[in-house]
Parts: structure tokens; sequence; C-alpha cells
């Protein structure tokens, strides 16, 4: 069987207007000739983010877990820390701050681990960069007031098996995760 690539746009876009916005996510509805030629609508998400997300571990191997009620889901989570990089903030320094704000610690080496992750990509232009954080010291976390979570330290094996048994949901989150085991 041969591979076939298809480089250009099969799709034309008639029209585009927006649905709804805030600071975080902008919905646009695309009124588009799909690519057999036939009308359509498309919804796309736009964020004004990029995501950034980071797995700190220590010296003896330890890692740290966020947890957190997701509203979307109804339910608790545990994830790696993550946040929003806006424009003009370096995806590494957004590491940085994420980790200090949700957990209290500094990295010292941010290194990164998988960069442009496409999040939902027949829905969404999210984007996402994840790095390592190492050589860590601890402070105080300043968690947004949008967020309440709890932090947890545990094996870095341990956070593996949770994002291979499912424990672990947020994509960004299971994606560094196993991306570390098989490193």
């Amino acid at each position: 069987m041969s591979e076939t690539t298809i480089e250009t746009n099969p799709w034309t876009t008639l029209s585009t207007r927006e649905a709804y916005s805030n600071p975080w996510i902008r919905v646009r509805e695309d009124q588009v000739l799909n690519p057999s030629g036939g009308p359509g609508i498309y919804g796309v998400v736009e964020y004004q983010n990029r995501a950034v997300g980071v797995v700190p571990i220590d010296d003896e191997g330890f890692t740290w877990l966020v947890g957190q009620w997701r509203y979307c889901h109804e339910s608790y989570e545990w994830e790696i820390p993550e946040g929003g990089c806006p424009a003009g903030e370096e995806p590494a320094e957004c590491a940085r701050r994420e980790l200090l704000e949700e957990t209290g610690i500094h990295a010292q080496v941010i290194e990164p681990l998988m960069v442009g992750l496409q999040l939902s990509n027949s829905t969404s232009n999210e984007v996402c960069d994840l790095f390592v954080a190492r050589h860590l010291s601890f402070g105080s976390a300043s968690p947004e007031e949008t967020e309440k979570l709890n932090v947890r330290r545990l094996p870095l094996n341990e956070a593996i098996a949770m994002a291979k048994d499912g424990r672990i949901k947020d994509s960004p989150s299971v994606l560094a995760l196993l991306r570390l085991d098989c490193a």
C-alpha cells in the first residue's frame, strides 16, 4: 500500500464569525466547502495561550503531581504542573513560573521534553510544550485564585504507573510521563 501525502489545504473557507470569546479562548464558526466540495460548517476553538507542562524530578527520583477538581470533566484529577503561556513569554520560563506557583518548587534547570504537541487538532489549535525540571529547591506555592491544589510527592515510577493504568487522564501529563518512561 502506498502512502499519499496531501500537502495543500483541501478546505475552502467561505466566511468566519466569532461565536464566543473570553481571555482564554475564542470560538469561531466557519462556513466551508469540505474536501469533496460540499457545503458545511467547521467550529474551531482557538486558545489564547500555549499550554505548558513540567515534570519536576529530584536527585532521589521523586516527582510532584498537583491534584485539583476539573470543572469540565466533573472529577478530581492528578496531573503534572501545567499552565498557559501568553504571547511574549518563553515556554521554558512559563514552565519554571508554573512550577513555582503551583508547587513552590524552583528549578535550576528546565529541559525540553516534547514541543509543539497538538492536543485536539480536529477541534482546536491548542499546542503544548512539555519540560523536565531538575536541580530543585523548595519554597511556598502561590496558586491562582481559580486553583485549589493539592501537591503530592511520589516516586517518578509510580507517577508513570498512574499514567499507564489510567489514574492520570490529563493528556499532557500522560504524554510527559510516558515519554520519560521511554527515555
